[in-house]
C-alpha cells in the first residue's frame, strides 16, 4: 500500500511553483518558469523520499500553458536531461506518480472545440509522464464530465470521444466518480463498457451515492475488476468532509482515527489523499501504517511541529512531550490527535511571543547588532498591533536562510 498526496507541498522550504499570465508568456519566461518548476518538482520528490511517501500527483501546471498553442516549445526535448534524471529517481525509489487534468478538460462535451481542447490536454499530460519515462501504471485521472440535459447521450458521447484518443493516452487514462453528476455506479458501467480502470472516491460517493446499502469495500472490490496487471496496483481517492462547509469540501487534515477504521475495511490499494494540508496528512497516514513502528518517527515529526504547537496551545505542547516519553510505545493516533486539537486553538499574543522567543534563541548569539535591533523593533511593533506575527516570522525565516539553519527551515512554525 502506498499513501500519497496531490500537487503542492506545505511547510517545506523552497518548494513553490511559479506561473505566468498569457500576457507574460514569452518564450524566455516559459523556459525560465519550466526550469524552475522542474527543479521544484525534484526537491519535492527528495522530500517525499526522505519522508517515505511513494505516491504523488504531479501538478498539471509545471509546464505553463502546457496544452495551449501559446507554448509551442519542445520542452520535453529542451529539458530532456532533467526529465530523465527525475524519471530515474522515481524508478530507483519506486515512486508512483499520476496527473489529474482540471475541471475544464471535458471529454464528453457537446461542444466540439471544448472536446478537442480536452484531447489536447490529455495529450499534454501523457507527454509529460512519457518524458519522465514512467510506465502505464502512472495514470491520468479524469472525471466523466457534464450531463447536458441527457445523461444517456452524454455517456455515449464520452465513449465515442474516448475512441478518438491515441493508444498511449488510453493506456494511462482512469476515470473517477464525482460528487455532482456521475456516481460510482455510472462510472463502473462506463469503465466496464470502454475497458477503462475506475478510481473510487469515498467522499464523492457519500455526497452522490449510488447504493447506500453498500460500503466502501464493496465498490472498491467492483472497481478492482476494471484494473489489469499492467495498470499497477488499484488506486483510490480518500478524503474526509470539512465540517460546516459545502458537502464534498475536503477537510483541513485527515482525522487519523477515522482513517484507521477505513483501512481496516478495505483491501491493499494505493490511496491518494485529497486534503487541504497535503503532505502533512500523507506523513501522518504513512506513520500510521509504518512497518517500523518506532517512537523515533513521532519524535522527528514533533521536531517539525513543536514551535507551531507552542504558539497555539502550550498545554497540549506539554501533553505531547509527556506522551513521547514512553520510548517503548507508538501512540501515533493520540500524537496526531493532540496536534490537530492544538491547531484549532487561536494563538494569543502571549503565546506567539513565547514561541518567537524560542525560535530567536537559535540566532541571538550569532546575530549581528542590526539584526538584533530589527528583531526587537518587530516584536515591539507586534505588541502595539502595528505589525502582525507574520512580520516577525518573516524576519526569523530570513535569518534561518542566512545562517543555513536546516532544523528551523524544516520546521512548520513558518508555514502556519
Amino acid at each position: 500500500m502506498k499513501i500519497g498526496y496531490a500537487c503542492l507541498t506545505l511547510g517545506v522550504y523552497n518548494t513553490n511553483f511559479k506561473t505566468c499570465t498569457l500576457k507574460t508568456a514569452t518564450q524566455e519566461n516559459l523556459l525560465n518558469i519550466t526550469a524552475h518548476n522542474l527543479e521544484t518538482l525534484d526537491r519535492i520528490l527528495d522530500y517525499n523520499i526522505k519522508m517515505g511517501i511513494k505516491l504523488f500527483r504531479i501538478s498539471s501546471d509545471i509546464i505553463p500553458f502546457g496544452s495551449s498553442p501559446v507554448n509551442d516549445l519542445p520542452w520535453d526535448e529542451i529539458f530532456q536531461e532533467k526529465f530523465q534524471m527525475i524519471g530515474e529517481k522515481l524508478k530507483a525509489e519506486n515512486i508512483r506518480v499520476s496527473m489529474h487534468p482540471g475541471q475544464y478538460t471535458v471529454l464528453n462535451s457537446a461542444n466540439t472545440e471544448v472536446m478537442k481542447r480536452a484531447i489536447e490536454d490529455l495529450n499534454y499530460h501523457n507527454r509529460f509522464l512519457t518524458a519522465l519515462g514512467t510506465e502505464k501504471s502512472s495514470k491520468i485521472i479524469l472525471h466523466i464530465g457534464g450531463i447536458y440535459g441527457d445523461k444517456t447521450a452524454a455517456i455515449a458521447r464520452f465513449g465515442k470521444n474516448y475512441q478518438l484518443l491515441n493508444q498511449r493516452v488510453k493506456d494511462r487514462l482512469v476515470i473517477e466518480n464525482d460528487d455532482k453528476s456521475y456516481n460510482i455506479g455510472d462510472v463502473l458501467q462506463i469503465g466496464t463498457t470502454n475497458h477503462i480502470p475506475v478510481v473510487y472516491d469515498n467522499l464523492h460517493n457519500q455526497v452522490l451515492p449510488f447504493d447506500v446499502s453498500k460500503d466502501d469495500n464493496y465498490f472498491i472490490t467492483l472497481a478492482n475488476q476494471t484494473w489489469q496487471a499492467d495498470d499497477g496496483r488499484q488506486k483510490i481517492h480518500y478524503s474526509q468532509g470539512a465540517p460546516l462547509k459545502r458537502a464534498g469540501s475536503h477537510s483541513k487534515t485527515i482525522d487519523l482515527e477515522v482513517f484507521n477504521e477505513f483501512l481496516k475495511g478495505i483491501p491493499n490499494v494505493d490511496i491518494m489523499l485529497e486534503v487541504k494540508d497535503k503532505n502533512l496528512s500523507a506523513v501522518k497516514a504513512n506513520n500510521l501504517i509504518a512497518y517500523n513502528k518506532n517512537i523515533n518517527n513521532l519524535e522527528k515529526e514533533w521536531a517539525r511541529y513543536k514551535y507551531n504547537i507552542l504558539e497555539h496551545d502550550p498545554n497540549r505542547y506539554k501533553e505531547i512531550r509527556n506522551l513521547l516519553k514512553d520510548k517503548a510505545g507508538y501512540p501515533v493516533v493520540e500524537f496526531y490527535a493532540l496536534i490537530d486539537q492544538a491547531l484549532t486553538i487561536e494563538p494569543s499574543q502571549g503565546h506567539q511571543l513565547n514561541a518567537a522567543s524560542h525560535v530567536w534563541g537559535y540566532f541571538k548569539d550569532q546575530a549581528i547588532e542590526s539584526e538584533k535591533k530589527k528583531y526587537l523593533s518587530y516584536i515591539e511593533s507586534f505588541k502595539k498591533g502595528t505589525y502582525s506575527i507574520n512580520a516577525v516570522k518573516g524576519l526569523l525565516l530570513k535569518m534561518a536562510e542566512k545562517y543555513d539553519n536546516e532544523y528551523l527551515l524544516n520546521s512548520y512554525y513558518f508555514y502556519f
